[in-house]
């Protein structure tokens, strides 16, 4: 297992959708292991394939607490197949935007369609902080970003201070 660079904003590549998976191999879960350890040193509860510079559709989250076992998922080619009315509202970050969190309100409740580690079928049924994680990672894929959901003076002060940061550290 590899640790990775993550990719930050103003990265055009968070704004990329990305590619279908079509066959599950041992260079996908190479790819799965790399990314849960990148996610596990980050730390972080989840990460797309895209937030470590390959746009394919893949991503990880371990929702486990503090102190208890790691419970590490792994969703090929997620989809959200419905989700609920009711709404509930989370403050999250995001390793591509460090140290920044806002609240975002979403479903409370998904059900993702999926393939496994090993390329099997799966559907997951999801509420709490894993509805939420499921529905931001899958987000990644098609190139949105948590700060999508914010308003956009404060999405753009954000936007505006990463690419200064990004510029200052490329001089």
């Amino acid at each position: 297992m590899t640790i990775k660079p993550l990719i930050i904003l103003p990265d055009p590549l968070l704004r990329q959708a990305s590619a279908p998976i079509e066959r599950v191999d041992t260079e996908v879960q190479r790819l799965a292991d790399d990314m849960l350890a990148t996610m596990y040193d980050a730390p972080g509860i989840g990460l797309a394939a895209v937030q470590i510079g390959v746009p394919r559709r893949m991503l990880v989250i371990d929702v486990s607490r503090e102190g208890e076992d790691k419970q590490p998922l792994v969703f090929i080619n997620p989809e959200i197949v419905s989700s609920s009315d009711e709404r509930s509202v989370y403050e999250e970050g995001c390793l591509s935007i460090p140290d920044y969190y806002a609240e975002v309100e979403r479903p409370a409740r998904v059900t993702v369609k999926h393939l496994d580690r090993e390329g099997k079928e799966q559907t997951v049924e999801a509420d709490g902080l894993l509805a939420t994680c499921l529905q931001h990672e899958i987000d990644h894929l098609n190139g949105v970003l948590f700060i999508d959901y914010i308003s956009r003076l404060k999405r753009d002060m954000v936007i505006k201070k990463f690419t200064k940061a990004a510029k200052s550290k490329a001089l």
